[in-house]
């Protein structure tokens, strides 16, 4: 009997060696014969404009070791893999199984992530050829999970999978955590007059206010894309980030050099929105990352301090261009209950963890449980509390 062919899965340290043209008929088969990518985050083309940056690498904390699966000769699967040396840019905390870990005379660390660095948004990470979806994710796990254990890694942690991801792994017995994010949907609205239309009357009148003062700041807000970004913005918006990254995480994950790299291989993925003072220049600035049905918000700034101009160009501008552009979802990040008022609704995000201690396991394990229970209720409880009307009765 003739043995069935055996996948062969492999570890690079860096994309360069991998044909551009077979990660991404992994990561975005959609987009063969032209079209936009559902997740530009997982393309060749964004990671490795990370890599070839330094923002990930030597010194970052995040060193890749990407996967790939080949059946006789051809690339069936891949995943954006790294060793990391602590938990930063991750947004799926885990802090305290560190602490707790050490505490007990155990190392957390380097550990394995299958991950988009520093990007907080749900895509697939288990990377398929269309047809190879099951084989594909099997032996991707397979791999990291080897990959960790013969190296003894404490652990291997898969964040912002999708849901079908997750059920998937958690069937391999990889631990399931859940967390929440919050997402503006488009249910038809058509523009932002028929969005508003469809909140409640202190809602929609607290939200023209907000506009009416961040647009009041005396100059103009412009969208750019592609061509239209010139490198005064990205200069610009380079000193927006470094002010944010230096307050939120003490220093920017990404170089000057990123920044760079994306007008060369991403400019036609990246919405810049910008506000512009009298004399046009640019004051505060927001970046979003461009998919086939979602705007990602991801990086934002000022130099000048503008009421509600955060809400305007993070929130309420890409509802905007958003409905102006066919696109169904904006995802505007991690955290913030704030947005909620503004029409973002909770909506649940998925990892998966591998933990090679079996006691420390459990203890994840049992923890990971309660945690689902609570993240549950908090987004029924937190959509309750939502923006819009309750009854379609309500007075204008």
């Amino acid at each position: 009997m003739t043995e069935a062919p055996q996948i062969e899965i492999a570890a690079h340290g860096s994309l360069a060696g991998i044909d551009p043209a077979d990660w991404d008929a992994c990561a975005c088969p959609e987009t063969e014969g032209g079209g936009r990518p559902r997740d530009p985050f997982t393309t060749h083309r964004f990671l490795m404009a990370l890599e070839a940056s330094g923002s990930v690498g030597p010194g970052t904390g995040w060193e890749a070791h990407y996967l790939t699966a080949t059946l006789e000769g051809r690339m069936i699967a891949c995943a954006p893999l790294y060793a990391k040396g602590h938990s930063q840019g991750e947004y799926v905390f885990d802090h305290a199984w560190a602490h707790a870990l050490e505490r007990a005379g155990g190392q957390y660390y380097p550990k394995l992530q299958v991950a988009v660095p520093f990007t907080p948004a749900t895509g697939r990470r288990f990377l398929c050829r269309p047809g190879y979806e099951e084989t594909g994710t099997a032996a991707l796990v397979e791999g990291a999970v080897r990959l960790a254990d013969g190296n003894d890694l404490s652990s291997l942690h898969v964040t912002f999978c999708t849901r079908a991801e997750a059920e998937a792994g958690a069937e391999m017995g990889l631990l399931h955590r859940t967390g929440q994010q919050f997402h503006w949907f488009d249910e038809g609205y058509g523009d932002f007059d028929g969005f508003l239309a469809s909140l409640s009357s202190r809602k929609r009148k607290n939200i023209r206010k907000e506009r009416r003062e961040a647009q009041g700041f005396g100059g103009r807000i412009v969208h750019l894309t592609g061509d239209e970004i010139e490198e005064r913005h990205w200069e610009a918006f380079w000193h927006f980030y470094q002010d944010t990254g230096a307050r939120k995480w003490g220093r920017p994950y990404l170089t000057r050099e990123f920044f760079t790299r994306a007008q060369e291989s991403l400019r036609d993925d990246i919405l810049l929105i910008l506000a512009l003072d009298e004399a046009d220049r640019p004051i505060a600035g927001a970046l979003n990352v461009i998919g086939r049905e979602v705007l990602y918000g991801r990086y934002w700034g000022c130099v000048e301090d503008v009421p509600f101009l955060h809400f305007e160009l993070c929130y309420y501008q890409a509802i905007d261009w958003a409905l102006a552009h066919g696109l169904t979802r904006v995802e505007a990040g991690a955290q913030g209950e704030h947005k909620l008022a503004r029409g973002y609704l909770p909506h649940p995000v998925h990892s998966l963890h591998w933990i090679a201690d079996a006691g420390f396991r459990r203890a994840v394990e049992e923890y990971l449980e309660a945690e689902r229970r609570a993240v549950d209720e908090e987004i029924e409880v937190l959509t309750s509390f939502g923006p819009f009307r309750k009854t379609q009765g309500e007075s204008e």
